[in-house]
């Protein structure tokens, strides 16, 4: 194994690989919580880097199939990893590809769940990291926004559902891009640290050819009036022997 990769326990044997280019953070349990996979469900993770969310679907809800596409080598070397120390090679499935090029490696519209935890930055926008890596997770350099909804529209059947996070800032160019490639906003939530805070982090899921209709949820708010992780927090990270960061 890598010498720089770490191993990082997420509760019942399953492992993944990090490394200072391939982690994982808070908004990965967040979103893998709010995409309330189903135990029949066939899932596609695109930009899945180490294969956090992936694995958080195959804990938490056990769909039938989960792929994770990323377009880098080192990353899908980390997943791959992963699912070997794992064992759930039946289900997880790790695929480098540009999303924007999935033609011929995975069926168009056959799946029932799409993630992506996409690059935040707009091009020009935000401090640029010197690392290749974090550079193409945090800066749509390699891809959109446009670019995420098009390849979720295309992998998704009627009715299939695209769930991603992204910040705040960015949540009217995330509807229309959603809007404009047949997935239709349908729950939409916020995150903030606590209730005098702004959110830092929203959730949205849209509906494939789906009617208009949003629902509005309830703000999920990290810490609880002692200080410390709200409840609904501890309920998501469960037991996967991480510390819990509010």
């Amino acid at each position: 194994m890598n010498p720089s990769y770490t191993v990082e326990n997420l509760g019942e044997d399953l492992v993944l690989l990090a490394s200072p280019e391939h982690r994982f953070g808070t908004d990965a349990f967040l979103l893998a919580h709010f995409a309330l996979a189903k135990h029949k469900d066939k899932c596609v993770d695109l930009g899945t880097g180490c294969g956090i969310i992936p694995m958080l679907l195959y804990k938490k809800f056990r769909p039938s199939l989960i792929w994770g596409v990323d377009i880098q080598p080192e990353a899908i070397e980390q997943f791959t990893g992963a699912i070997g120390l794992s064992g759930v090679g039946e289900v997880l499935f790790p695929l480098c590809s540009d999303l924007k090029e999935l033609k011929g490696k995975l069926p168009f519209d056959h799946f029932d769940l799409v993630t992506c935890n996409p690059p935040y930055f707009g091009s020009g926008n935000g401090f640029l990291s010197a690392d290749p890596a974090h550079m193409t997770a945090r800066h749509e350099i390699m891809c959109t926004i446009d670019d995420v909804c098009a390849a979720a529209s295309k992998l998704l059947k009627t009715g299939g559902r695209f769930c991603l996070c992204h910040r705040p800032e960015r949540l009217t160019d995330v509807l229309t891009a959603m809007r404009e490639n047949r997935l239709e906003p349908k729950r939409l939530r916020m995150v903030a640290q606590n209730p005098d805070g702004k959110p830092w982090l929203f959730l949205a899921e849209g509906k494939k050819d789906g009617r208009p209709g949003l629902d509005i949820l309830n703000t999920l708010y990290m810490t609880g009036s002692d200080g410390g992780p709200s409840d609904e927090i501890r309920l998501i990270y469960g037991n996967q022997g991480k510390e819990i960061e509010p």
